[in-house]
C-alpha cells in the first residue's frame, strides 16, 4: 500500500541514547545507533522503499522519564524536542514530531506541552510510562491526583497521548529474575504499560475528561484479548467494581484508546483487535528501528482484509485523528 503513515517511529539524541543500548545484542548496537541518531539519511530511503509517506517520530525509552532530578528532566525535554522540531521543519511533508515531557513535574509538563503544540508545531505526546522522581527507585504513575491538571489541559488541546512502555524498576521485577530475556519487549513492555492503561481507567479519569485519546502500541499490549475478563472476573459473585470509574474499562477502552501494529505483526492479533475496539482505531506503525520497517510493510501489504480497512489502517486513520493536512 502507498502513502503509509508510522508512529511510533523512534529517534535519539545524544543525552538519550544511552538508554537503548541494552534492548539488543552488542553486536548489532552500533547499527541501532546509528539508526537511532540518523533521520535523514538512512530512515528516508528505507520510507521510500516501503512506501511510509510520512513518519510521526518521537524520542526513545525511557529518556526523560528515567531522569529522576526534575530539572535536568525538563532541559532534556527541552533539547529533545527543539531537535525533532528542526528535523520536522526540514521536512515536513515526511516527518511529525510528538513531544516528549517532563511528568517530573506536572506544571513543567504542562508549559513544555504548550509550547510544543503552539510554538513548534507538533501533533500529539509520547511519554515513556511512569516517571522516576527525586528518588531513583520511585515510580510515579500518570493516573495520580496529582496529574489532573495536565490531563485537563491535553483535553484543552485536542491532541493524542501515546503511552510508550518501558521496563519496570528492578524492585520492582523480582518476577524475571534469572529470566531476562523477559524483560523489555519480549513481555515485561506489555505487561507493565498494560497494568499502566488500567489504572488510568479504572481511576476515573475519562469520567472527568471523557474526549481524552490515548494510544497504546504493540496491538494494545495485550489488553484486547483480555478485556472481557478485566470486566466480568467472578461474575457469579454479582458483586460491582471497586474501582473509582462509573463505567466498565471495556467501555473505556473502546471510546477513549487508539491502537497501533508497532512491533506485532500478527494477522490473528490484529483481527481480534478489529473485532474488539473496531477498524478505526487501529493505526499502522513499525516501531522503527527496534524492528525492520520491511517487517511490518510486508506483513501489512499482503493481509488479506478489505482495501478499505487497509486504507483505513494504513492511512486514513492517523490522518484523522492527528489532523494531519496532507494529500
Amino acid at each position: 500500500m502507498k502513502g503509509k503513515i508510522g508512529l511510533e517511529e523512534h529517534f535519539a539524541i545524544d543525552e538519550t541514547i544511552s538508554d537503548s543500548a541494552d534492548f539488543l545484542d552488542d553486536r548489532v548496537w552500533p547499527e541501532l545507533k546509528e539508526n537511532l541518531l540518523d533521520f535523514r539519511e538512512k530512515r528516508i530511503g528505507i520510507m521510500d522503499q516501503y512506501n511510509i509517506q510520512m513518519m510521526i517520530l518521537s524520542l526513545n525509552a525511557p529518556a526523560i522519564q528515567a531522569i529522576h532530578e526534575p530539572k535536568r528532566a525538563i532541559e532534556i525535554s527541552l533539547r529533545s524536542n527543539d531537535i525533532l522540531a528542526e528535523e520536522v521543519n526540514r521536512l515536513p511533508d515526511r516527518f511529525a514530531g510528538l513531544a516528549a515531557l517532563p511528568m517530573q513535574s506536572p506544571e513543567a509538563a504542562i508549559e513544555e506541552l504548550e509550547r510544543c503544540i503552539k510554538d513548534l508545531g507538533f501533533i500529539g505526546i509520547l511519554v515513556n510510562g511512569f516517571s522516576q522522581i527525586g528518588d531513583p527507585e520511585s515510580a510515579i504513575y500518570l493516573d495520580l491526583p496529582q496529574y489532573r491538571d495536565f490531563w485537563k489541559k491535553v483535553e484543552e488541546l485536542d491532541v493524542p497521548f501515546y503511552l510508550h512502555p518501558r521496563n519496570p524498576l528492578p524492585s520492582d521485577a523480582r518476577i524475571y529474575d534469572g529470566h531476562p530475556w523477559l524483560l523489555g519487549p519480549t513481555w515485561a513492555f506489555g505487561q507493565e504499560t498494560a497494568v499502566h492503561a488500567l489504572r488510568l481507567m479504572c481511576s476515573g479519569l475519562f469520567d472527568d475528561f471523557p474526549n481524552l485519546k490515548i494510544i497504546l502500541g504493540h496491538m494494545g499490549e495485550g489488553l484486547p484479548f483480555n478485556l472481557w475478563r478485566v470486566d466480568n472476573r467472578n461474575a457469579w459473585v454479582n458483586e460491582p467494581p471497586s474501582y473509582p470509574a462509573k463505567k466498565t474499562i471495556s467501555h473505556y477502552f473502546q471510546e477513549n484508546f487508539y491502537i497501533t501494529t508497532s512491533g506485532n505483526f500478527s494477522t490473528p492479533a490484529l483481527l481480534t483487535t478489529m473485532l474488539e475496539v473496531g477498524v478505526d482505531r487501529i493505526l499502522f506503525s513499525t516501531d522503527y528501528p527496534f524492528e525492520a520497517v520491511s517487517h511490518a510493510a510486508n506483513w501489512f501489504d499482503n493481509l488479506d482484509i478489505s482495501e478499505n480497512d487497509m486504507k483505513k489502517i494504513g492511512r486514513e486513520n492517523s490522518k484523522m485523528l492527528f489532523k494531519l493536512n496532507i494529500d
